[in-house]
């Protein structure tokens, strides 16, 4: 008996997802943060595509629910197989920048760590009277060791 609900259960869980992606594509889109707080602009969501991927979650749902003996679950799991990665399709650049962008810091291998600076003996040309020591990231490969970057 217990094993019989676990698939209902399942499926109960998976429309309720795919309701809310319908939900969260149809409704108007509200701000938590007043102000954007990246540099980049961010990868803009298709609508329709999210609603197709949010359809196509229930048409899985309604599957996983109706089990064997469902008339139309053939039905529910083609159409579910058509609309997930149509879906996918239209938010490639969404989903590409959610997945795969990890900040331009650790995309080219660097740190964000200050890196350590030593005063030079002469302060610059351009520099007037009362101007301080110029202060410059030291040079040399060892740089990344003492700061334990890796």
């Amino acid at each position: 008996m217990w094993l019989e609900l676990i698939p209902v259960i399942l499926g109960i869980v998976v429309a309720l997802v795919g309701v809310g992606l319908v939900a969260d594509a149809w409704l108007a889109d509200t701000a938590l943060v007043p102000r954007e707080r990246r540099r980049r602009v961010r990868a803009e969501r298709h609508r329709g595509g999210e609603a197709l991927l949010g359809v196509g979650t229930v048409c899985m749902a309604a599957a996983l629910i109706g089990r064997d003996s469902w008339r139309f679950g053939n039905l529910a799991v083609l159409t579910g197989a058509v609309l997930l990665p149509t879906g996918a399709f239209l938010n490639r650049r969404y989903l590409r920048e959610l997945l795969t962008f990890r900040g331009p810091a650790r995309r080219s291998g660097q740190s964000e760590r200050p890196v350590p600076t030593v005063p030079s003996e002469a302060p610059p040309p351009e520099a007037g009277p009362g101007a301080g020591p110029e202060v410059r990231p030291e040079a040399g490969p060892d740089v990344r060791q003492r700061l334990w970057i890796r």
